[in-house]
């Protein structure tokens, strides 16, 4: 299978789709944390979404024809996550900066909404709970990190197509506990509780459980 992992940096599921034996790419803006510049393709996704792509990974391969059999694709949450409309809400902002974030966040579900209707047998988006739960459609499946044997919480959403459901009947572990009581009385857990520099990066990087349940169910081992 030909597999686009759409705003990837981490490479986690590309790694797992190539062990499989798939022909898997990641894509993003930015370099690969993952180690492997020659599965990864750094500029905008839109350029290579649409079948038959041609690009040039970063080790300088040129690849041209090529069908995708299965995007995964993971839009930036920044104005449409549940965080984001509360930030978009916020009484402390002046009528100039809600205005600027209204245009960012309509790029942003644009973005996402491209790889909704993109020409692809098998596409996932992924993105947590946020303003496409409502102005797009409720996802297929809401999933945490420990569904599939790693111990953190983060609500997870899946709008899938030509894909089942990720069964993790046999994966799930017990609901892990929050490390501590935030200032407001709420549980923090690990991908909350994160900061620093890397914060955006470890909080979207894709749990090691879910990517080999998406490489194993949604693509198997490739015929030889």
């Amino acid at each position: 299978m030909n597999v686009l992992i759409a705003c990837e940096e981490s490479q986690t599921i590309t790694i797992e789709m190539r062990k499989l034996g798939h022909q898997a790419f990641s894509c993003d803006l930015q370099e690969p944390s993952g180690g492997h510049p020659e599965w990864h393709v750094k500029g905008d996704v839109l350029d290579i979404l649409h079948s038959p792509a041609a690009f040039l990974t970063m080790d300088g391969m040129k690849y041209e024809g090529i069908t995708w059999d299965l995007i995964i694709a993971h839009p930036p949450c920044t104005y449409l996550s549940s965080v984001a409309n509360r930030m978009h809400s916020k009484k402390s902002r002046t009528i100039r900066q809600i205005n600027a974030r209204t245009v960012d966040r309509l790029e942003a579900m644009k973005f996402f909404l491209g790889f909704a209707y993109v020409n692809c047998p098998k596409i996932c988006i992924e993105n947590p709970v946020g303003i496409m739960n409502t102005v797009y459609r409720k996802p297929d499946q809401i999933i945490h990190p420990y569904y599939f044997g790693d111990p953190n919480l983060k609500r997870t959403c899946l709008w899938l197509y030509g894909l089942p459901p990720l069964d993790y009947s046999s994966t799930i572990i017990e609901r892990p506990q929050p490390i501590r009581i935030g200032g407001n009385g709420k549980n923090v857990y690990f991908t909350e509780h994160c900061g620093g520099s890397d914060r955006a990066r470890v909080r979207s990087r894709t749990f090691l459980g879910i990517a080999r349940a998406m490489a194993r169910q949604w693509a198997g081992e490739a015929n030889v």
